[in-house]
């Protein structure tokens, strides 16, 4: 029986580092803050919004709601999101999605200024993953990474196995993993044959986006499983990992929910705290 990737315990003691931090910078005379757009009333973005809100506000960081209407006009989200990349009180900006039909996702978030794009999806962002530069980068591809590294695995010369190739999560995923010197190979839904690929794995992470796909005679006896997906069935969420199944021969396995999704939160306000060293602030 494998052990748990916790990532309800990795998220306690982050969030315990980011509002020392916090803290620090406090001293200096600068209060953190993130400032969330929520366009329309889209009730799962609602609860994200709050649920972020409830987070800044254990660890000491000002969050500012800004809510609009549904048949809000793109050009005042735009104008909106100008006044917040103008703010010197505000160190980062999320929009939550999605947004309402007609607003160009794509136009929206290449508005934000890339050092407060706490979300890591601005094409400036997306270039630095892929060229090695710093800058602030996704939650959750972040997650996978922080989940290993604080539970102890050395992710160097690892073959890992990555399974999915979407714009959140498995293509900064592969760029990011690299920078910590694994063999990556990439593989998603349309591999023939995908457990041939994923049976070779040291670290194999499920990045999908369907139900138990990854079973137990796809994953190689003592491999270490990070479940990135997130699928709503009948009686509540699972992963992307068969995770009764394969836990009976991984070495550790994250589950879903408790593992990779608990540091997301916690990520994206260490983003803010990035932001402002991005932005020119000093501790």
């Amino acid at each position: 029986m494998s052990q748990l990737l916790d990532g309800k315990a990795v998220a306690k003691v982050l969030k315990e580092e980011i509002r020392v931090e916090i803290a620090q910078w406090k001293d200096k005379g600068v209060q953190p803050k993130l400032a969330v757009i929520l366009v329309g009333d889209d009730p799962a973005s609602v609860v994200y919004a709050r649920s972020k809100q409830k987070v800044c506000e254990g660890i000491g960081m000002a969050f500012e709601l800004f809510t609009m209407p549904t048949n809000t006009p793109e050009a005042d989200i735009l104008a909106r999101i100008d006044v917040l990349n103008k703010a010197q009180d505000v160190h980062g900006i999320m929009i939550e999605l999605p947004l309402p039909k007609g607003i160009s996702k794509n136009t929206i978030m290449a508005a934000v200024r890339p050092d407060k794009d706490v979300d890591g999806v601005h094409p400036i962002n997306r270039g630095y993953i892929l060229s090695g530069q710093d800058g602030l980068f996704p939650a959750t591809p972040l997650s996978c990474i922080e989940l290993l590294i604080r539970s102890g695995v050395k992710i160097a010369g690892k073959h890992v196995v990555l399974v999915g190739r979407g714009e959140t999560v498995g293509k900064p995923l592969v760029f990011l993993i690299l920078k910590h010197d694994a063999t990556v190979t990439i593989c998603h839904s349309k591999t023939p044959d995908l457990g041939a690929f994923t049976r070779q794995a040291d670290i194999l992470i499920a990045a999908v986006g369907r139900a138990k796909m990854i079973k137990k005679d796809m994953v190689k006896p003592g491999a270490i499983v990070v479940d990135a997906g997130i699928n709503e069935i009948p009686g509540g969420i699972c992963g992307d990992v068969d995770f009764e199944a394969v836990q009976e021969i991984a070495s550790l396995i994250s589950p879903v929910p408790g593992g990779v999704g608990s540091l997301t939160t916690a990520l994206v306000m260490r983003n803010v705290l990035k932001g402002i060293v991005l932005q020119g602030g000093t501790l």
